[in-house]
């Protein structure tokens, strides 16, 4: 029997949901306005004020050959990190699923990475990946210049998405055990006995059954790559060398923050907004038609 619950004070339930409507509006509407505002007119030169100017913001952003070099190196970091870092989640969460002796230390520690800040683990990956010193140093003294992040754009880059993808894995790997765990052993059973290997089964078996899964993590982790790498770029690369890593997000904060073109940066925060909502609906509405929940 469904329960509900009524207020007989018409007042109360506005009085408790007042501080959520608050922080809403003052920390998501508000900066959304003004982003549009900015993004459709252009403060003159002198001061004075907000002159309006329509879509020009967006056409000169979009007649930029920089920006659309941005959009595409930042569908190339989208991608790959989710690639990267769910598969190396599902993995584990498969190792894991099976009971082995340790796993239950193995369920705690591979969700760690989860809780570390996205600076800190840049500070620790900047050194692991550090062409002088760590890991990498020694294999640079052996091979000389096999792996330099300063000078070679790719390698920045590579590192950047490496860190970010090991990042997502720990909040991957919760929803993927969560789920392999739900499927009933006797299915998996059934396929051992018929002579399937594990990878056969968890292709055939497992990852259809996980499949509701798969695409609710796809799209928060496309959406995070698109909106968080902010912090680890900024302590990474700062963008560099010569804007290899240069994506959407980070661009707009250079554009508004250090080029204090306010107008330009609105554009493009409106663009990025446009574009999360366009791969969110698009997923949701051609995507889920091809996935089986029953």
């Amino acid at each position: 029997m469904e329960r509900r619950a009524f207020y007989k004070n018409g007042t109360l339930p506005w009085l408790l949901i007042a501080p959520q409507l608050i922080l809403v509006f003052v920390f998501f509407y508000w900066p959304t306005s003004q982003a549009l505002y900015w993004a459709f007119t252009l403060e003159q030169a002198w001061g004075g004020g907000n002159s309006w100017v329509g879509f020009d913001n967006f056409m000169s952003l979009f007649h930029d050959g920089r920006y659309w070099n941005t959009v595409g190196r930042s569908a190339f970091y989208a991608i790959t990190a989710t690639g990267l870092s769910m598969v190396v989640a599902l993995m584990l969460a498969m190792f894991v699923d099976r009971a082995l002796k340790g796993t239950r230390l193995f369920q705690s520690v591979f969700v760690w990475p989860y809780a570390i800040a996205a600076p800190a683990a840049g500070v620790a990956f900047r050194f692991i990946f550090s062409p002088e010193a760590g890991l990498i140093g020694s294999i640079n003294q052996m091979w000389p210049g096999i792996w330099n992040p300063a000078i070679n754009g790719w390698h920045a880059l590579g590192m950047v998405i490496v860190c970010h993808a090991w990042l997502g894995i720990g909040y991957n790997f919760i929803f993927f055990l969560a789920a392999l765990q739900m499927i009933p052993r006797s299915i998996s059973e059934a396929g051992a006995m018929d002579g399937a290997r594990p990878m056969q089964r968890m292709l055939d078996l497992q990852l259809p059954l996980i499949a509701p899964t798969v695409f609710f993590l796809l799209i928060i982790n496309l959406i995070s790559s698109f909106t968080d790498s902010f912090g680890l770029i900024d302590v990474m690369t700062e963008g560099g060398p010569i804007g290899s890593t240069e994506v959407m997000v980070y661009k707009l904060y250079v554009d508004g923050f250090k080029g204090l073109d306010y107008s330009g940066a609105a554009a493009q925060s409106i663009v990025l907004m446009v574009l999360v909502i366009a791969l969110t609906f698009v997923q949701f509405k051609w995507v889920e038609r091809r996935i089986h929940y029953n």
